[in-house]
């Protein structure tokens, strides 16, 4: 397992060489030689799977592919930097450590693998909701800056409001993991629990 987590940590490093060499004055074929070397370091990676076995083989394929993925999303943010690019690499970053976090689940059984998943989905559900938030907050805040002060404070009110809604995302994640966790309980002990998750997120 040590050999494998050795990889996997010179994989990641190669990929964030990939793209943030490239972070800079990038032209087109400088992009296209990056992409063919981010595809060519997955299917090194993929390769070195091989020697794995069970469920190792699957979260060495799963952290392989989520790093594909972030490093093209990231690799795009810096030929194309806008706001939404920078919004879709912590997104893609977001769902590859879900779907690795979900394949390491699969070693556990019974409730614990059910609040594993809630728990990776939630981690998901809690990124995805900064990255919007800091999104719609620089994107108003970009428009602010060439307006009046009716613009700037339409803009702090939008960041209110982006923020608001990363807040209830994310409550709502974090009690669908209480609420897995109260499984483990039955009758009035579940029903005490469930009423703690309910007070605690305000459902």
């Amino acid at each position: 397992m040590n050999k494998f987590n050795i990889n996997i940590a010179a994989i990641a490093v190669a990929l964030a060489f990939s793209t943030g060499a490239l972070a800079e004055g990038m032209s087109k074929a400088d992009y296209k030689a990056a992409k063919e070397k981010i595809s060519v370091e997955y299917k090194t990676a993929k390769t070195a799977c091989a020697s794995l076995s069970g469920n190792a083989k699957d979260v060495c394929k799963a952290e392989a592919k989520g790093k594909e993925n972030v490093a093209e999303a990231e690799l795009k943010a810096s030929y194309e930097p806008t706001q939404k690019h920078s919004y879709e690499a912590r997104v893609a970053k977001a769902e590859a450590d879900r779907d690795v976090a979900v394949e390491k689940c699969d070693d556990l059984a019974g409730n614990a693998k059910d609040v594993c998943v809630k728990e990776a989905k939630a981690a998901e559900t809690t990124a995805k909701a900064d990255a919007k938030a800091q999104m719609k907050t620089s994107e108003a805040n970009t428009k602010a800056v060439e307006k009046t002060a009716d613009a700037r404070s339409d803009a702090s009110k939008k960041g209110v409001d982006a923020r608001k809604d990363a807040a209830e995302d994310k409550s709502d994640a974090n009690y669908a993991v209480a609420k897995e966790k109260c499984d483990t309980f039955s009758g009035t002990a579940k029903d005490s629990c469930l009423s703690q998750a309910k007070a605690r997120f305000n459902k």
